[in-house]
């Protein structure tokens, strides 16, 4: 906050206090015996009666409350109070207190294999909540995915299903890296590819454009996606024979993918969870996906 944003805060609150005080204290005084206000409704007048002193005593103990609590902690502009107190301050002895108190806990389990923990109900629990936390605003609160980003529970894996790989993937992140094609196939090159990959997963496709199609795979696709159309977990490569599609599988779809390639990125993680939290997600999206098979 700049000085003058500050200075105008200060300067509001105090003239607030001390108005709500002067009016507090003016109130106080009679303006003589049975004295009325004017007030008269249906033969009922109203007398000039100061607070209960009951009443009084509450609003001087709330703004005396108010001043002392406006020293004490920030409340002033840019004022840091007497006690140095702030919410981020409190935020990380918090945060330090969890840590210690479940560590041990976190420790064990950081020990054990991710298909051993997998299977316990706890671990998936608190996967479940670091998931939330971190994965669910791209693969969704279910973790079945969106357009651009993987399903993580339908056995279908971009870099490898090993517990080994899914945790690389959160730690380092991943970088797809599928080239456009549009400069070196043409429109009628596309349009063949895309007849192909079709006919992979024996979809209805034009027999003559696949026929041609198969060259260009092969000359072009075949490298990463392998011979057959299988797909390579070390490139991240995915599958193109089983129907599963990270960008959509309608003929319009694939042509968009083959004509301006695609460049997802994972972000990652490494640096943003612990160890152990890394440890515990994996085995959640493992443990998910395997009781989804």
């Amino acid at each position: 906050m700049t000085s003058f944003w500050s200075n105008w805060v200060i300067i509001l609150t105090v003239i607030t206090i001390v108005g709500i005080t002067w009016i507090l204290f003016a109130n106080r005084q009679r303006s003589g015996e049975n004295e009325t206000t004017g007030h008269e409704y249906d033969g009922i007048e109203e007398y000039d009666n100061p607070l209960p002193a009951w009443w009084f005593a509450m609003f001087v103990i709330t703004i005396v409350w108010g001043i002392g609590y406006l020293a004490m902690y920030p409340g002033m502009g840019n004022f840091e109070g007497l006690l140095g107190w702030t919410q981020e301050e409190q935020h990380a002895d918090e945060v330090a207190e969890a840590d210690a108190k479940y560590r041990a806990m976190r420790d064990r389990y950081l020990a054990l294999p991710v298909a051993e923990i997998a299977e316990d109900p706890k671990v998936m629990k608190m996967g479940m909540r670091i998931y939330g936390n971190n994965c669910s605003q791209c693969h969704g609160l279910d973790a079945r995915g969106a357009y651009g980003f993987p399903n993580l529970i339908d056995g279908d894996w971009l870099w490898g299903e090993a517990p080994e790989a899914i945790k690389h993937s959160i730690v380092q992140g991943r970088q797809a890296a599928m080239p456009a094609w549009k400069d070196i196939l043409g429109e009628d090159g596309i349009d063949e590819a895309a007849e192909y990959v079709l006919s992979l997963n024996n979809r209805s496709a034009d027999a003559e454009k696949a026929e041609r199609g198969k060259q260009h795979y092969q000359s072009y696709c075949a490298a990463c996606h392998g011979p057959e159309g299988k797909g390579n977990p070390a490139m991240g490569a995915p599958n193109l024979t089983n129907g599963i599609w990270l960008y959509g599988g309608s003929e319009e779809q694939i042509e968009l993918t083959l004509r301006n390639g695609r460049n997802g990125k994972m972000p990652a993680f490494g640096n943003t969870l612990s160890e152990d939290k890394i440890h515990i997600v994996t085995a959640y999206i493992y443990g998910a996906s395997r009781q989804q098979q």
